[in-house]
């Protein structure tokens, strides 16, 4: 006599889970900040993994601290009392006893976070370094992957590779900027053009844009093609495409290019870092807006 009551429930919050995502601005501005969060969470992980991350513990702490401020930005939204931002991972801190698994594994991965900040001494040599490092990278990948919004796709497009590999793509390359900038900034490349043992590090930047801008192509073709009725927009969309591609790839791709000869690293690496996450907001944007348009807006 007890089943009746929880069924309901079950699918109000199964309902609900869609407004929780509904790609609104503000949702997707906090999705891309955090997705840029852990795609410097990730690659630093790497790094320390390997072995091959600068020593120093400021040069760790602030890419963390960063990292951080990107992925809670959500949190911080979502736990205003009496705010209408989104909710983050299907929670809102103080509204619900538990939160859901998909923000337990988002908070999961403050834990090797934590770890990393608190065992850079300056050699990141030591095993326990490097195992939190590999920790985080994998915390950060499974955030990413399982995260996934469900305003981002129709649901027949949802089980297609491209939309994981794509957002593991933009968070890296987004994440890949802003490490870049870290390292820019620091004073003894801010000055002059990028160093020779970083220029694979930009070389690698500018494939993952070329990588990044075919699968976006990909994204967009699949979407005309499932939402034929759709393409009546495409010419008030065109140009706000056009748009987001130059900021989320072509600016970022040319200063990567003039990092090796024009003498201002830093402030090409800032502009870069900025311009790509702004394009990218501009990116989903667009996309959530065309799935509405064709009748799809959730998954």
């Amino acid at each position: 006599m007890q089943a009746p009551p929880s069924v309901p429930e079950a699918g109000a919050e199964s309902a609900a889970r869609p407004r929780d995502h509904a790609a609104g601005p503000v949702a997707i501005v906090l999705q891309v900040l955090a997705d840029t969060g852990y795609g410097i969470w990730a690659l630093q992980g790497m790094a320390l993994a390997f072995g091959i991350f600068r020593e120093g513990r400021g040069e760790s702490l602030v890419p963390l601290a960063v990292g951080t401020l990107f992925v809670i930005a959500g949190l911080v939204v979502a736990s205003v009392r009496g705010s209408s931002g989104p909710a983050w991972h299907g929670w809102r801190p103080g509204h619900h006893a538990w939160p859901p698994r998909s923000a337990l594994i988002a908070l999961a991965s403050f834990l090797p976070m934590l770890a990393v900040a608190g065992l850079t001494r300056g050699d990141n040599d030591f095993w326990a370094t490097r195992l939190a490092g590999a920790t985080l990278m994998l915390c950060s990948l499974g955030s990413l992957i399982h995260g996934m919004p469900c305003w981002g796709a129709p649901a027949r497009l949802a089980s297609s590779a491209v939309l994981p590999v794509g957002r593991v793509m933009a968070a890296l390359y987004g994440g890949g900027l802003w490490l870049w900038l870290f390292v820019a900034a620091d004073g003894s490349i801010a000055v002059g053009p990028a160093q020779p043992q970083h220029q694979p590090w930009l070389l690698v930047l500018l494939v993952m844009a070329l990588l990044l801008g075919l699968i976006e192509g990909m994204r967009w073709h699949a979407l005309r093609q499932s939402e034929s009725e759709s393409a009546p927009q495409g010419g008030r969309v065109l140009p706000a495409r056009f748009a987001a591609a130059l900021l989320g790839y072509a600016i970022p791709c040319i200063a990567l290019l003039l990092a090796d000869r024009w003498q201002a690293s830093g402030a090409l690496a800032l502009l870069a870092a900025l311009s790509a996450l702004i394009g990218r907001a501009l990116e989903q944007q667009l996309y959530a807006r065309a799935n509405r348009v064709g009748g799809s807006a959730f998954a």
